[in-house]
């Protein structure tokens, strides 16, 4: 466990080994909530947490739709362009 100081412009400093472990870099926002005895700090969401129906309609695509075969197979001819 470490320990740390609150500063009088009421800053804090989060030990190195924590903020290296949990990739915290310089500018990293953190979401602060009260938890009854203390404070948890938790890594801010760089993008709004979404639901599938909240983004489902990105997804839309004209044209006939692709079997199973097909899809498979495009994945294969991917594989072997790549790497063969």
């Amino acid at each position: 466990m470490s320990t740390t100081r609150l500063s009088s412009k009421g800053q804090v400093i989060i030990p190195k080994p924590m903020r290296t472990s949990h990739h915290w870099e310089v500018g990293q926002e953190l979401i602060v909530e009260d938890v009854g005895d203390g404070i948890l700090l938790k890594p801010k969401a760089p993008f709004l947490e979404t639901t599938i129906s909240d983004v489902a309609s990105c997804l839309k695509r004209e044209g006939k739709s692709k079997s199973l075969d097909d899809m498979e197979a495009a994945i294969k001819q991917g594989i072997k362009d790549k790497y063969l």
